[in-house]
């Protein structure tokens, strides 16, 4: 059981992107079901985990820690797993593994999701607790049309109880009312709102001088509120990318806001309706754990076979239906007509972006990543940079970051891979990208770039590069990539030819393709890192090279 200190909505924020528990889990049911959850097999765990391709994380001094902070949060205090007395996976946990499509499991767990809970305790320091927090977030954003992030942020993460649903209703009514009132800038605006709720909810701390944080030993009020907004946006972040993991709602991520995508709304009216508010069970570990793990509740709209029947007919209307098929035949049905419209699109995407019909929209989401004025911009640049990829043509370009049900950008790409891998043919191209500057960069992505490209190397048995691009380069990645040029290393399958670029020379190499009048030739490509391989043997050191290779981009369509 866990103790909660929170004042607003407690939400699990690990992992920070839903879809990477899926395979944790996995790996749990494979070797561990029957054991005891100790510090021993939380070890053992760890050691599997490590040697999987999909792990990406770091060595760490405590590796039974490690295995509780995975799964000890999401994947317990979702019902996909329980740990005590030993290993189990729920019938929601099972199904998470074997679904075809995530997303409907994802919604039944999170609207089941509640405070207090067996699992979830509230202090006496805390917010009275009252609430699931999914369940009234998804009423909020419906009940608006659209939500903004920073409404979400300042207002909705201080519905600790439903019953305080009209109150906050309000809150953010005022809030848009006085906005549209000032002349100031909406940042000092917004700043000014988030001071005065941080101090309303923190009041008794500021008035008793409880202003001390694990972050800093001292008591500086201004320390203290710059910690709880952290803690806000965090908590915001992590609401937003479970509710993204349902399917159910739409993301703008330059508008930054959530709404509900139109297809679903009889859904999410449906489960708005006809789920229980209040919290159940909250003393009985037993039937909450048999409650949270049923893969079967709450009921939703999908479980009703005239429903599936007419979002069949309504939205696939060429797809010809057994009368005598089961509801899980329809849903079949409907997953497999989802999936194959999901390709469609992302097919007629493609297409326009090679004509050159989405040039400027791909060149204002660059400039809006670097003015960082854009929602997850981690995922903006991956999914942007393999837009324009996919525009200089040549080659096939995929993506390893995941689309939602309509071909839009919706997460990351896994750990162990390329973000985007570039097949030209005769040869092959990595590209990774990171929004993360410093020292960070380079722990982050130094080693992981290059076991990448070698990954790649060694399936494809051709010469393959890597693009490095970030909006700043870190010189120890620029140091590490100038040697891997020439070090032999059997591990990363030979020298390792991968070039770093700031975001605004590739961005200018985008923008020399457009406005030549033929298209690019993989061979230009290709004859960019060659050119990369020989200024290598000819540079005095890394920074030499670093600034012939970017000038060499600012002309790439020339290079002889």
């Amino acid at each position: 059981m866990a103790r909660i200190d929170s004042k607003v909505i407690f939400v699990t924020t690990s992992p920070r992107t839903p879809s990477k528990m899926i395979p944790e889990i996995e790996l749990l049911n494979q070797h561990f079901v029957g054991q005891p959850w100790n510090d021993e097999t939380q070890r053992a765990f760890m050691e599997c985990l490590k040697e999987e391709d999909f792990f990406n994380g770091k060595a760490t001094n405590d590796p039974a820690f490690s295995a509780r902070d995975r799964m000890n949060r999401a994947p317990k205090s979702l019902g996909f797993v329980k740990l005590s007395p030993i290993i189990a996976l729920t019938p929601a946990g099972e199904y998470l593994i074997s679904a075809k499509r995530k997303e409907e499991i994802f919604l039944r767990q999170l609207l089941k999701f509640q405070v207090p809970s067996p699992y979830h305790k509230p202090s006496d320091q805390a917010a009275k607790f009252w609430v699931k927090p999914y369940l009234e977030i998804f009423r909020l954003i419906r009940h608006f049309g659209s939500l903004k992030f920073d409404e979400l942020m300042i207002f909705g993460l201080q519905l600790v109880d439903f019953r305080q649903f009209d109150a906050i209703v309000k809150k953010i009514e005022c809030f848009r009312i006085e906005k549209a009132k000032k002349e100031v800038n909406y940042k000092i605006f917004k700043r000014e709102c988030l001071k005065k709720e941080l101090f309303s909810i923190y009041e008794k701390e500021i008035r008793t001088g409880n202003t001390k944080t694990r972050e800093s030993k001292g008591k500086s009020i201004d320390k203290f509120l710059r910690t709880k907004e952290s803690n806000l946006r965090d908590y915001a972040d992590a609401c937003i990318r479970y509710l993204q993991a349902t399917g159910l709602v739409n993301i703008s991520h330059i508008g930054r806001s959530l709404s509900i995508i139109p297809e679903r709304i009889k859904d999410v009216d449906f489960f708005l309706e006809h789920t229980d508010r209040t919290p159940c069970f909250i003393d009985n570990e037993k039937k909450y754990t048999d409650y949270l793990g049923n893969a079967s509740l709450p009921i939703l709209l999908t479980d009703n076979k005239k429903a599936v029947i007419e979002k069949l007919n309504r939205e696939f209307p060429l797809i010809s239906i057994n009368k005598m098929a089961t509801i899980e035949n329809l849903k079949d049905l409907l997953d497999d007509a989802i999936i194959q419209r999901k390709e469609q699109m992302i097919a007629e995407q493609i297409t326009a972006v090679k004509d050159y019909k989405f040039y400027n929209d791909i060149q204002n989401i660059f400039r809006q990543i670097e003015n960082k004025d854009i929602y997850d911009p981690s995922l903006m640049l991956e999914w942007n940079v393999w837009r324009a990829m996919t525009m200089l043509d040549g080659g096939d370009i995929k993506a390893n970051l995941k689309f939602d049900d309509f071909g839009n950008p919706m997460s990351v790409a896994q750990g162990n891979m390329a973000d985007i891998v570039c097949d030209y043919g005769d040869f092959g191209l990595t590209i990774e990208v990171t929004m993360a500057s410093g020292q960070k960069q380079y722990e982050m992505e130094g080693e992981p770039v290059s076991r990448h490209l070698a990954k790649i190397k060694k399936a494809t048995n051709k010469p393959t590069y890597c693009l490095f691009i970030a909006p700043t380069i870190n010189e120890a990645c620029v140091a590490y990539f100038y040697a891997l040029h020439n070090i032999n290393i059997t591990y990363y399958e030979g020298c390792s030819t991968i070039v770093p670029l700031p975001l605004s020379i590739f961005c200018k190499m985008v923008e020399d393709s457009y406005k030549v009048d033929y298209t690019p030739h993989p061979n230009q490509v290709k004859r960019f890192f060659e050119r990369s391989n020989e200024l290598v043997k000819t540079s005095e050191n890394e920074q030499v090279w670093f600034e012939q290779i970017k000038q060499e981009a600012l002309n790439w369509l020339s290079i002889g």
